[in-house]
């Protein structure tokens, strides 16, 4: 399915910030910031899938593919551990997400064209900070478990988020790549556009691609503003034609400033669009195009609307 998303013309839109909406739109406590708690009981999962048909509902109307991302950012051994899941339960909360999106997926078949369903990694530590770092061995072997648990599932593909150094993404990209599934890396930047561990953008991705030997079907961005990174892609580089995502932020603050921050920023959804939008011009493969902190179904309804035609 990810050979879809690579050689279509068709783009492809995906949700917002999920935890940054269901904590400031809809008052829901998320322990450590991990949505997949929600899969516990029936009315949680019922918010997740009222939370999806919003945006495929939008997806329907601008004609667009849609790609669904499953609510497991958090759903790994060692942030689950924080929140009293065991593995068992674990295993089971990320079945279960695949499971629903599968059938949100039948609900919109007919309206969507196409909906290729991601199982969401994230990192093991904090995604603002890569402050504890793995060796690649060290992130396949720590991921190797959600990635198999993902492709027996059923997934089209594997969506590492918030990536913040280049050992832990090299890693999951060769999990992924032995369990037979599809990998995606975005990685996040700071506002200068370099990753938090001072590596610039391209290096990071040419460093990937060459001690994975390409294994990832594309690269993306998510959660930076465009502000931070759109001065990163100079010329007609190969490493800018391997992006094909931005997930951006709503808010230009830095991670630290988000970090501690009380209130919700949402910034202004047709000015995140155009910025957008205007990166179609540096990044000519780009057609995946959706939302991280702070922005919503008004953000991707604009950006689809402006940048997805």
């Amino acid at each position: 399915m990810s050979e879809i998303i690579t050689t279509s013309s068709r783009p492809f839109l995906t949700d917002g910030g999920l935890e940054t909406t269901l904590i400031f739109h809809h008052d829901i406590d998320l322990p450590e910031f991990a949505a997949f708690h929600l899969l516990r009981d029936d009315p949680g999962r019922t918010t997740l899938r009222d939370y999806f048909h919003t945006y495929l509902e939008i997806a329907a109307e601008l004609d667009t593919g849609f790609i669904l991302e499953s609510p497991t950012w958090r759903a790994n051994p060692d942030w689950a551990q924080k929140i009293g899941y065991e593995n068992d339960e674990l295993i089971d909360a990320n079945k279960k997400s695949i499971d629903d999106l599968k059938s949100i997926r039948d609900t919109f078949a007919d309206r969507v064209h196409t909906i290729p369903i991601s199982g969401c990694i994230g990192p093991r530590g904090d995604g603002y900070s890569p402050s504890t770092q793995m060796s690649p061995d060290e992130s396949a072997s720590y991921h190797e478990h959600q990635v198999r648990t993902f492709t027996d599932a059923g997934v089209d593909l594997i969506s590492a988020m918030t990536l913040n150094y280049v050992e832990e993404a090299i890693g999951i990209a060769n999990a992924a790549q032995a369990a037979g599934v599809s990998s995606v890396i975005s990685y996040t930047v700071e506002t200068d556009g370099r990753l938090p561990t001072g590596e610039t953008l391209g290096d990071a991705i040419r460093r990937t691609d060459a001690e994975t030997n390409n294994a990832a079907s594309y690269f993306m961005i998510n959660c930076a503003h465009p502000t931070h990174f759109e001065d990163a892609f100079e010329g007609d580089e190969d490493w800018t034609h391997r992006i094909r995502g931005i997930r951006a932020n709503a808010s230009a603050l830095s991670h630290e400033e988000l970090d501690n921050s009380e209130t919700l920023d949402d910034g202004d959804p047709e000015d995140l669009a155009q910025r957008i939008c205007e990166l179609q011009k540096l990044l000519p493969n780009l057609n995946v195009y959706g939302g991280c902190c702070g922005t919503d179904h008004r953000h991707i309804r604009a950006i689809g609307e402006a940048c997805a035609s």
